[in-house]
């Protein structure tokens, strides 16, 4: 189990609504990840002022949690606006806050979004910021109120993994009690694996499930992955070494004279 503001989910997968073929495909892709939470941005499905209520009534009928986000927004006021339409509209605290600084990577404005996360705190909001692995900027949002992190791994939808694993690492060994969410650049399961597997505390995905030939089977595949560099974290993994180590114990070996 994996608690995010006082909330216990058994799975350490969130995944991502955007992009997938059909709704019928999304909706396998939802039950065979196993995921309790989705994503569901507000700026798409609210396009021209219209709600789509199909795709919230599908969305209602999966189960599972929504996590609304402010994708797409690129200023404080656009963020806090459609944070609160999510909460009128989906009745929850609950918001992962991005704030998009630069059109190519879509890297965070982090300063707006240490500003949106402070209004949005002091609102009551219940915020997952989308942020960079950088420490000081951590440090801004925990100040802010936030009570989750979610730290890239690589630009959104650019499916590299983990560039700079030395950052993630860091990041987990300065906020060891607050949870940490990589979302972000993961393309593979064995990406997934190995953020697990240094203590991050789960994932959000959607490009790389949406967008794989067959996503039902890939979500799958990433909640196996998440399972297991969870359990390999828990078990204590080797490390790294620069000499070998025989597996086969020399002593008790017999000599021959």
């Amino acid at each position: 189990m994996v608690a995010f503001y006082g909330s216990e989910v058994g799975s350490r997968l969130l995944l991502g609504t955007a992009r997938y073929p059909s709704p019928a495909v999304l909706e396998e892709a939802v039950r065979r990840s196993g995921t309790e939470i989705i994503t569901v941005s507000l700026r798409r499905e609210t396009a021209g002022g219209r709600v789509d209520s199909t795709f919230f009534d599908m969305i209602r009928a999966l189960g599972v949690r929504v996590l609304p986000n402010t994708a797409g927004c690129h200023s404080v006021s656009e963020a806090v606006l459609t944070a609160n339409m999510a909460r009128e509209l989906l009745s929850t605290d609950w918001i992962k806050l991005e704030v998009i600084g630069h059109h190519d990577t879509l890297q965070p404005d982090v300063f707006a979004l240490v500003e949106a996360a402070r209004v949005l705190c002091a609102d009551g909001f219940k915020v997952f910021p989308y942020t960079t692995d950088d420490l000081v900027v951590a440090e801004r949002l925990v100040e802010a109120g936030c009570e989750v992190l979610m730290p890239w791994c690589a630009p959104i939808g650019s499916a590299m993994g983990p560039v700079n694993l030395m950052a993630l690492k860091s990041m987990r060994a300065h906020f060891p009690d607050i949870p940490l969410i990589v979302d972000a650049g993961i393309g593979r399961p064995s990406h997934a694996a190995t953020v697990m597997e240094i203590g991050y505390d789960a994932v959000l995905l959607n490009t790389a499930v949406a967008g794989a030939g067959d996503p039902a089977l890939m979500a799958e595949a990433f909640a196996q992955a998440i399972e297991a560099g969870r359990n390999a974290f828990l078990a204590g993994p080797l490390e790294p070494r620069d000499m070998a180590v025989p597996s086969t114990p020399v002593i008790g070996k017999a000599v021959f004279a």
